[in-house]
């Protein structure tokens, strides 16, 4: 069963940038498409922020970070990236990745992913 690990959030000033970094273990992330889902607050429902297909041509964005977020894999790392730039205090929550799964949601709901990992905190303050 491959499992995801998030890493690289942080406390980031308005305007700075972060690269957070998806890692699988137990197996190969490369026949797999992977989202990055982010959640606000606890309690809080989770909100699509940006997907990767197999084929690395073909990505999905959110409206409310297109131009500023991008993201990238590597499959010989086995590691998913999400270079984030222009980092806005609306962006802060804990960012977890997940894998497609076929027959649930869109590629850009967030009921279209599951097997999320544990997340990461990213906290935009000044």
């Amino acid at each position: 069963q491959v499992q995801l690990v998030e890493s690289g959030g942080g406390v980031v000033q308005p305007g700075g940038s972060l690269t957070l970094s998806c890692t699988a273990s137990g197996g190969s992330l490369s026949t797999y498409n992977v989202g990055w889902l982010r959640q606000a607050a606890a309690g809080a429902g989770r909100e699509f922020v940006a997907a990767i297909s197999v084929n690395p041509s073909m990505k999905y964005y959110a409206d409310s970070i297109k131009g500023r977020f991008t993201i990238s894999r590597d499959n010989a790392e086995n590691t998913i990236y999400l270079q984030m730039n222009n980092l806005k205090p609306e962006d802060t929550g804990v960012y977890y990745c997940a894998r497609r799964i076929w027959g649930r949601g869109n590629n850009d709901s967030p009921s279209g992913y599951g097997f999320r990992g544990q997340g990461t905190q990213v906290t935009v303050s000044s």
